[in-house]
């Protein structure tokens, strides 16, 4: 009779429109009351990687801490994202505003913000983008506050007193981690965890769709392929004379520019003229429209280029995601076009310039090392046998690509959990 009572009181609880996220808590292992987080992402919209740090996160937040309270505290909203935010996550909060000279927020709902938030996660990033933001949440409300995957630099020792009074550091890729560990912090908690971006799942099925039949492009017959200078010129893109430092980057990018993307140009032939398959050369940020065509597209050889597709306008990650979905592979000398297709089951294969911060080792530290390479030590034929690799056994590389999700997928589980310990 008592067993019947029980269970028959455990039914009528989970028809009761509270139980199904108290549930959910319950079964992905978080049984704290709901948190009010304050979320520092949103870098720039100039690049689909800075984009989708902030909707991978956010997935995070609502696979794994279901009742918690974010407020997106960003940096650049344009391009659409700020419509396309309010749609994938409607209950999201933003509050705009800076710090003054003084340390404390300039406009009252940011200062609100402050008052009422429990902690202040910094997102995905290529080094700690916003120190003093983050000095001053602590200076202000003395509430715990962490970086959550993000790669670090050597410059990031200068950040060294507010990496020591961090609750948390969780770096995207072991190199990041080792440097964090050399500097014997007093951060209590430095661990890995994936890039958040891993987490996306946007879908823009419809305009993907229209864009690839109007491309000739079908499901699993093309691939696609992503170009990088070795310095990506903001100051280009905002359309500013560059600094002194700049303009000497942007020779550099330029004495490199043929010599890496010859390879990607070898893969490409190889992949049309054995495969007889189709070729998307496309952007991951804005300047790579134009650069795509200049250095991937016009120099190949006509029997080639009639099966290349040049994307001529930028997008943002639901439409890229949906089309990435539909590819066969890509290869990408930018990271986040990888993680994106990887989010959707795609192989992609990372080639890795020595210019670029320490993110790339994370496609090692998931469990893809043969498709991580150092363009320098690097030759087309090379690369080139990996893609065939992935092309003639596509089963194997699915199966490859699946044990690495469960990895990722475990790693964030565990540290967005454990993330929440110190609010």
């Amino acid at each position: 009779m008592e067993r019947r009572n029980f269970i028959k009181n455990i039914a009528a609880f989970a028809a009761l429109p509270v139980a199904a996220p108290l549930l959910a808590a319950v079964n992905n292992g978080y049984i704290k009351p709901a948190a009010k987080i304050l979320l520092r992402s949103s870098w720039q919209t100039v690049n689909i990687g800075d984009i989708g740090h902030t909707f991978g996160i956010m997935e995070l937040f609502n696979t794994y801490l279901p009742g918690a309270e974010v407020t997106l505290w960003p940096n650049n909203l344009e391009n659409g994202v700020d419509v396309l935010l309010k749609k994938s996550f409607n209950k999201l909060k933003i509050a705009e505003g800076k710090i003054d000279a003084e340390g404390k927020p300039t406009t009252p709902e940011l200062q609100q913000v402050f008052e009422n938030c429990d902690i202040m996660v910094h997102g995905s990033g290529p080094w700690i983008v916003v120190p003093a933001d983050l000095a001053a949440w602590h200076k202000q409300t003395g509430k715990p506050f962490g970086m959550y995957g993000i790669s670090l630099v050597d410059a990031d020792v200068a950040a060294l007193s507010l990496i020591n009074k961090a609750s948390f550091i969780y770096c995207r890729d072991t190199a990041s981690l080792d440097y964090l560990k050399s500097l014997h912090s007093k951060c209590p908690v430095t661990e890995f965890a994936p890039d958040a971006t891993f987490a996306i799942n946007l879908r823009n099925d419809q305009l993907a769709s229209n864009y690839l039949q109007s491309a000739g492009l079908n499901k699993g017959e093309f691939i696609c392929v992503i170009p990088r200078l070795r310095y990506t010129p903001y100051w280009k893109m905002k359309g500013l004379k560059p600094t002194e430092e700049e303009a000497k980057k942007y020779m550099i990018s330029q004495y490199y520019k043929d010599v890496d993307h010859a390879k990607l140009r070898e893969v490409i032939i190889r992949w049309v003229r054995e495969t007889g398959l189709k070729v998307l050369a496309c952007p991951e940020v804005i300047y790579q429209v134009e650069l795509s065509k200049e250095i991937l597209v016009d120099p190949l050889p006509e029997d080639v280029k009639k099966h290349v597709v040049w994307r001529d306008k930028y997008w943002i990650p639901d439409e890229a995601q949906s089309v990435y979905a539909q590819a066969r592979a890509l290869i990408s000398f930018e990271m986040h076009s990888p993680i994106i297709a990887f989010s959707s089951g795609v192989p992609a294969i990372h080639l890795r310039q020595p210019t670029d911060t320490r993110k790339g080792q994370m496609w090692a530290d998931i469990g893809l090392p043969e498709w991580l390479f150092e363009i320098d030590f690097t030759s087309g034929n090379q690369i080139g046998d990996a893609l065939m690799e992935i092309h003639r056994d596509y089963f194997s590389a699915k199966k490859k690509l699946a044990k690495a999700k469960d990895f990722v997928t475990y790693r964030q589980k565990k540290s967005i959990h454990r993330l929440m310990d110190v609010s």
